[in-house]
């Protein structure tokens, strides 16, 4: 992996899961790269480099990706399939964190290629277990292929 590179995008608009996740992760030791977007829009922009931040590109991508279904601009599902429909991206494991128990949510997630979903317990010390055994399983156990 490259020194620099991100290993785990949140995109998530709510401050307060977003405190609670940085939280969690950095407490646990999981992730020295974080890159944060706010909206579906950030998200797509960061990861194909067509936003502001253009010196990204695809091949230096994220580990992990932690991802809310219910974004403004661009909602989580839309993210999703952009990203499982791009051979570029495919590989990329994505876990939905978010608030919907929604059975069509669940089974669109999984219908367009999520890796994991995840729903937010709305206790802090149960929600930010949760995201410290999603970091220790995607950027400690599991084997991705090499891009």
């Amino acid at each position: 992996m490259i020194e620099n590179s991100v290993e785990i995008l949140i995109v998530e608009d709510n401050l307060n899961d977003l405190e609670l996740a940085l939280h969690a992760l950095k407490k646990n030791n999981l992730a020295n790269h974080i890159h944060i977007a706010r909206d579906g829009r950030e998200a797509l922009d960061y990861i194909f480099g067509t936003g502001p931040d253009t010196q990204q590109q695809v091949n230096h991508r994220p580990r992990v990706i932690l991802l809310d279904l219910k974004l403004p601009k661009v909602d989580g599902l839309e993210v999703l399939k952009r990203l499982k429909s791009d051979e570029r991206t495919r590989t990329i494991p994505i876990a939905v964190l978010t608030s919907s128990r929604e059975e069509r949510d669940i089974v669109n997630s999984y219908a367009l290629g999520v890796n994991s979903y995840i729903v937010k317990p709305v206790d802090f010390e149960k929600f930010a277990e949760a995201v410290r055994t999603l970091g220790m399983y995607w950027l400690l156990l599991n084997q991705p292929p090499v891009p």
